[in-house]
């Protein structure tokens, strides 16, 4: 069996009678994602307060059992899902791409426990409460989501489902403070290409009831680092606003 506990978090878990993979297995809550089954397999989700000295913490316990995927170190048998997300959440932190806190990862023969701290005062980017905010507020936000959209690709990291919806935003005085979730599919490349186009056109396409085309071209620049577009960044430019126009029609 394999257990790795987050920073912290570990005596807070015996704290709450929750120490081990058995406790937090057979630990007894409404379920905040009802269990997807597949294959033979399930996973779901329970979100869940922990006492700590000082306050009340949420987090979410995410269990499964049999829930497979193949990678190419284990092409026939395959991994947990959560095992995969597990190392993605450790492969962002450790290069500074601000992600989920890891409370708890736990494995056992085919079952698998991956905990995170909830993402209080967050909202995604699908959020309508980001319709109606002030300009220079919108533009701050677009910013700090572009240079760490940047950063992750610098590392070669494609995310594959870069949806809004995986994007969650806090504001933090005059700035914002950004993390991405969803990890399960995330991937490193050998050419860093390949992750720009495939997440920009991703956001851009299902950004489009919330940025206009002005607000994604404000993002792409800051992305590129550019107030005036180069020849070579007007290429990508129109090519993943072709992709966008293209899926839509």
């Amino acid at each position: 069996m394999t257990e790795h506990f987050g920073n912290g978090w570990q005596q807070i878990l015996a704290n709450n009678n929750l120490a081990n993979f058995d406790a937090l297995w057979t630990l007894k809550s409404d379920w905040f994602e009802e269990p997807n089954i597949r294959r033979g397999g399930w996973s779901g989700v329970i979100k869940y307060p922990l006492a700590t000295p000082n306050s009340i913490i949420d987090v979410f316990i995410k269990r499964q059992e049999n829930h497979i995927t193949k990678t190419l170190l284990h092409p026939v048998n395959g991994i947990a899902t959560f095992q995969k997300e597990f190392r993605n959440i450790q492969l962002l932190t450790n290069k500074n791409i601000p992600t989920l806190e890891l409370v708890y990862f736990g494995l056992r023969d085919k079952q698998a426990i991956l905990i995170s701290k909830s993402l209080e005062g967050y909202n995604s980017l699908d959020s309508d409460i980001f319709q109606n905010i002030a300009y220079q507020q919108k533009r701050a936000l677009l910013s700090k989501v572009a240079i760490t959209t940047a950063n992750m690709h610098h590392w070669h990291f494609q995310h594959n489902g870069f949806y809004p919806k995986h994007i969650f935003v806090k504001p933090s005085g005059n700035e914002w403070d950004v993390r991405f979730i969803d990890l399960e599919q995330l991937k490193r490349t050998p050419l860093r290409k390949q992750a720009v186009i495939r997440d920009l056109y991703t956001l851009c396409r299902h950004a489009q009831d919330h940025w206009s085309t002005k607000d994604r071209l404000y993002f792409f620049k800051i992305y590129v680092n550019e107030t005036k577009l180069s020849d070579k960044s007007k290429i990508l430019w129109k090519l993943v606003e072709k992709k966008v126009l293209s899926k839509l029609k």
